[in-house]
């Protein structure tokens, strides 16, 4: 397998080799090329050593693949339909030997990487559809549902750690302190929570905020939680300072429906409006755009294992790769001077496009279908 993570070598050829091979090399491309699946995928996940990434799909089917820079090189390696209903979350284990997945017919599967074989299967895992899924250790899960039920799961034992109800709608992301002593949650109800799992307790919600909070990721060396809302806004709060805010801004998206930490001050927005936004948080500054889905919602954001790439699945049924090079050199002081306030997003990587060309494409696509209708 290609290892797209590592230093591409750069490739010599005497004259003699030249001469003697017929067979033409694969163009080595800047970012593997789209894996097209069949329906959208709700969860995606890379392997934590190897260049592989994993997708969940709203059939229920479940995707392993290996990706390359190397042109006409992604593989599919296997694919598992054990789910009876949509599968919305999946996540290698830290050995990255198994795979978790969880879906909306309430059962959580374990499945052997190498092969794709379903080795535990946990039906009735949770009383509702079950939405989100942490990796707490090597042998410990989170899981949240529809009805903000929380548990935590111990694979070598029978039946769950800790269940817990303290919020009052779906459970649509979870985060770990490094410590890995708290859970926080974010929740359609708008307000952040906080568990113990140490103590297996309860701790406090926040106030509850304006739209459902969709996303949660903590952030400056752990002093800041950053959450992302149906609205739009990033709520930020103070390590230790929950019950309330300490900053919010607008992102001018429609909404931010999933988003993934790049380094320790910038993360990434997937928005209803097909967008990647690159944003920094202190400053709060939206920095530009990473990438697109045209037209359609992007559904899961996830960095590789090196770093050098994000995924993306949105419901135009692709997982995309991004390059984060350009973005990783971002400057956000110099680029806050350079800002015109309203003015168009920044384009991040080769691929991405500024929101002036976004929605110039939007457009000429609708005229072409306006002038094939005609």
């Amino acid at each position: 397998m290609d290892r797209t993570c590592e230093e591409k070598p750069t490739e010599h050829k005497s004259d003699e080799e030249d001469s003697d091979s017929t067979e033409v090399p694969s163009r080595i491309r800047d970012t593997p090329e789209d894996i097209i699946l069949e329906a959208a995928a709700n969860g995606l996940a890379f392997h934590p050593a190897r260049d592989l990434l994993a997708a969940g799909d709203v059939d229920g089917d479940v995707f392993v693949f290996s990706y390359s820079c190397h042109e006409g090189q992604n593989k599919e390696l296997w694919s598992s339909g054990h789910h009876l209903k949509s599968c919305r979350a999946v996540v290698f284990s830290e050995d990255g030997q198994k795979l978790v997945t969880v879906s909306k017919d309430k059962a959580i599967h374990v499945l052997d990487v190498e092969q794709g074989r379903l080795e535990r299967r946990i039906s009735k895992a949770h009383g509702a559809p079950i939405n989100s899924l942490l990796l707490v250790d090597k042998n410990v899960l989170a899981t949240g549902d529809d009805t903000g039920g929380i548990r935590l799961w111990d694979q070598r034992k029978e039946g769950p750690l800790m269940d817990m109800r303290q919020h009052e709608e779906y459970i649509a992301d979870m985060a770990l302190d490094p410590d890995k002593k708290l859970l926080l949650t974010a929740s359609g109800d708008g307000c952040l929570g906080v568990f113990n799992i140490k103590r297996r307790r309860f701790e406090l919600l926040s106030e509850p905020q304006s739209g459902d909070l969709t996303s949660v990721t903590i952030m400056k060396c752990g002093r800041k939680v950053a959450c992302g809302s149906s609205e739009g806004t990033m709520y930020l709060f103070n390590w230790n300072g929950f019950g309330a805010t300490s900053d919010r801004f607008a992102l001018r998206a429609e909404s931010i429906d999933c988003m993934v930490p790049v380094t320790d001050s910038l993360l990434c927005t997937g928005s209803t409006d097909g967008i990647i936004r690159a944003v920094n948080i202190l400053p709060n500054r939206v920095v530009g755009s990473v990438g697109q889905h045209a037209g359609e919602p992007v559904e899961e954001l996830a960095l590789s294992h090196c770093g050098s790439f994000l995924a993306s699945s949105g419901h135009d049924q692709r997982l995309k790769f991004w390059d984060m090079a350009q973005l990783q050199s971002v400057v956000v002081d110099d680029y806050r001077r350079r800002k015109k306030k309203g003015g168009p997003l920044k384009a991040l990587s080769s691929k991405a496009w500024s929101t002036d060309d976004f929605f110039a494409g939007l457009r000429e696509e609708e005229e072409k279908r306006e002038d094939d209708s005609d």
